[in-house]
């Protein structure tokens, strides 16, 4: 869907040398000549040396040029148009950016969720993930259960599980085993320049990555102004989704309904 050297390349050119700069910074002997040694070698250094720098990697990632021009590109909002012919594109400024799964890493990998309880704007939205490095199956590509946005918003708790998790890192599911045992789970292998689209009620989770290399992808999201829940709030986002609104946005879905 994306042309790799006018879309991809000036993302992962500027990645690598911000970890080029963060690895002079600290003195590491971090690999960055190319893309993929900065990526994987260089940015695994990174972390060797100190976790907490792996979060510098990824909070100024967030700022490459390179990223907004691809969110904001035509094409995104006529692929939107074709699949919601009566909505009114928006795109959620503070809801894209480069997401890192580090190898193992069980406290920051996503449980079973739907997008709309953390993202909110409106019940009705679409997701876009796309891969910055080629997702092998050992790298745990995102695991997505098509059709079950047909459920409505769905009711969440918090669990730590067990590793401190926090935020909407430890939101989960209501009766999440039930719900996932209706669906047959999908994990697409992907590579630099696809595409994955899912509904803002579609349920996904963060695969396993159990490789030795970081999972790199970018994420955003297109909402509706169209659609009554956005009216309701404003188009708002809150921190976190309330029961009150999740009930509320519920009743609206069976109410209304909108999907096929």
């Amino acid at each position: 869907f994306y042309d790799l050297e006018k879309d991809i390349n000036p993302i992962q050119e500027t990645a690598r040398q911000i970890i080029t700069h963060i690895a002079a910074k600290y003195q590491i002997d971090a690999p960055c000549s190319t893309w993929e040694q900065a990526s994987c070698e260089g940015l695994m250094a990174l972390i060797a040396h100190d976790r907490k720098i792996g979060a510098q990697v990824y909070d100024a990632v967030k700022h490459i040029p390179a990223l907004g021009q691809l969110v904001y590109k035509s094409g995104n909002q006529e692929l939107m148009s074709k699949l919601r012919p009566e909505a009114l594109t928006a795109i959620a400024y503070d809801g894209y950016g480069i997401r890192i799964d580090f190898p193992a890493e069980e406290k920051f990998r996503a449980f079973w969720h739907q997008e709309f309880p953390a993202q909110q704007r409106s019940l009705d939205g679409l997701v876009f993930w796309t891969p910055l490095v080629s997702i092998k199956q050992e790298m745990g590509p995102v695991e997505l259960a098509p059709g079950s946005q047909k459920e409505g918003p769905i009711s969440t708790i918090h669990d730590s599980g067990g590793v401190g998790r926090t935020g909407a890192y430890s939101m989960r599911l209501k009766n999440e085993k039930q719900l996932i045992d209706k669906y047959k789970v999908i994990a697409p292998l992907t590579n630099p320049g696809d595409l994955l689209v899912m509904d803002y009620l579609t349920l996904h989770q963060s695969g396993y990555n159990i490789s030795n290399n970081p999972r790199w992808s970018i994420q955003f999201r297109l909402f509706n102004y169209n659609d009554p829940v956005g009216i309701k709030t404003s188009w708002a986002r809150n921190s976190e989704a309330t029961d009150e609104l999740l009930e509320s946005a519920a009743a609206d879905f069976k109410r209304n309904g909108r999907l096929q």
